[in-house]
């Protein structure tokens, strides 16, 4: 029989401790777990984060939802996916708790958190964070690994959340995969040009509070002889930049004019302190 690919021998384990997988800050920060070294459940994904400023490496859609939540909550400072445990710990816990721990051919495996993230909060400062199916909690040796890792971070003083699909808000899951394909732009993202954009289409959005966002959009093109998408594709940056927020429970096109906040901006004043 062949060894599977993904099993780790010791000499890879070190090699990779070696190289510095899980440690460093922002785009420093190496993960334990690259996509194309493990098995993955749904779509494993390299997504960028203007916020760390690297590509992260989420190895399913649940993963992937969780990023996109964590990465767009203006709160957090830091997010560190696949983040390694230290071995000797979880070997610990486990040998005292009586739980088994996971090994391949013979390896005690490192096991790992999906995010270990910072925040500004005074209150929780910094928590892990580990996301599985809520079918997969019906697997007795799930549940046991789960249960070392929960101890491993009480261990640490560390909060640790468990997050299934059933936390998820879809809606907001959406709104923000739609905005998050503009956030690339962020560096450049404030111009002047694209304040004078923000003071327009404020006035002209003000004058109807009743009709739908994309109508008011498609008008606005138009009123304005530019191509057609224009004006909504300027409003996703403004989202994205929060000059523009909305509640985000609420589907982005179904809302209103009077569902959209406009933050109240001088062209010659906050222009540096919003892009900051």
């Amino acid at each position: 029989m062949t060894k599977s690919k993904y099993v780790l021998t010791e000499k890879q384990i070190f090699k990779r401790i070696k190289e510095g997988r899980g440690s460093g800050r922002l785009s420093k920060y190496k993960p334990w777990l690259y996509v194309n070294e493990v098995p993955s459940e749904g779509r494993s994904q390299r997504v960028y984060s203007h916020l760390t400023g690297r590509i992260h490496h989420v190895l399913s859609d649940l993963e992937f939802a969780v990023f996109l939540l964590l990465d767009y909550d203006s709160a957090i400072t830091d997010i560190r996916e696949q983040f390694p445990l230290n071995r000797d710990d979880t070997l610990n816990i486990s040998k005292e708790g009586q739980l088994w721990h996971p090994s391949q051919a013979g390896v005690n495996l490192v096991m790992s958190s999906d995010f270990l993230v910072n925040s500004s909060s005074k209150i929780q400062p910094k928590f892990a964070i580990q996301a599985k199916y809520s079918k997969d909690l019906k697997d007795p040796r799930t549940v046991e690994k789960l249960e070392i890792e929960r101890r491993y971070w009480q261990l640490k003083k560390i909060p640790w959340f468990l997050v299934t699909e059933k936390e998820i808000n879809r809606v907001v899951v959406s709104n923000i995969e739609w905005l998050y394909g503009v956030k690339g732009y962020f560096d450049e993202l404030i111009t002047n040009e694209l304040l004078l954009t923000f003071e327009h289409v404020s006035a002209y959005f003000f004058q109807h509070p009743e009709r739908r966002v994309v109508d008011l959009c498609k008008g606005y093109d138009k009123a304005y002889q530019q191509e057609l998408g224009q004006s909504l594709y300027d409003i996703r940056l403004m989202c994205a930049a929060r000059l523009i927020t909305f509640d985000m429970r609420l589907p982005f096109h179904s809302l209103k004019a009077k569902d959209i906040v406009f933050r109240s901006i001088s062209l010659l004043g906050e222009h540096n302190d919003v892009a900051s």
